[in-house]
This record gives structure tokens, sequence and C-alpha cells, in this order.
């Protein structure tokens, strides 16, 4: 059953008139218990519960970002490595224009 936005109430102040629905919480608000976030008109409670996880140590991305390029280092040197002693395992008669002693 929908209602209309304008007999609805806010939910932390029922005197006032609601002007918006949370779309997290799909509760109304007033001007006052809203606040835009990427487009959308969030109510105060889901925008500090929706932003609680992204906040915590700075250094956390960067940490994660150097552990991804040392991964990745380590990972090129491996199979560079192998490369280079398969290559190095292959019999002489295989290389050309080279003659062994």
């Amino acid at each position: 059953m929908t209602t209309a936005l304008s007999r609805q109430r806010c939910w932390t102040h029922p005197r006032r008139e609601a002007v918006s629905r949370c779309p997290s919480c799909a509760k109304f608000y007033c001007r006052e218990c809203v606040t835009e976030h990427d487009g959308r008109l969030l109510c105060v409670q889901c925008l500090a519960a929706g932003t609680r996880p992204l906040a915590g140590p700075a250094g956390t991305r960067w940490g994660r970002l150097a552990a991804l390029a040392l991964l990745g280092l380590l990972v090129s040197f491996v199979v560079f490595y192998t490369s280079g002693y398969v290559l190095q395992q292959l019999p002489p008669a295989w290389t050309r224009g080279v003659e062994s002693e």
C-alpha cells in the first residue's frame, strides 16, 4: 500500500512534513534529517552506517597497494627465473648458428 508523500511525517520529527524517503531504510524524513550523498538523499543514520566501513587507518589503502606491487614483482621474478632455467636446460643442438666446442 503506497501513501502520498504529502501525507507522510518525518520519522524523527513527527510534527514535520516529510520531503524525502531514504532509499536505504525506506523511512520518510524532513529536510533537516536528510542529506545528499552521491546524488541520493540519505538519512543521517544510513549515511553514517554506509561510511563507517570506509573509515579506517589512512595507511590501509597504501599498504594494500604496496603489498600488491610486491606480489607482482615476486610473480614476475618467478616467471622470468623459470623461463631462464628452462632455456638453459635446452640441448646445445637446438641452438642455431652456435657451434659447440
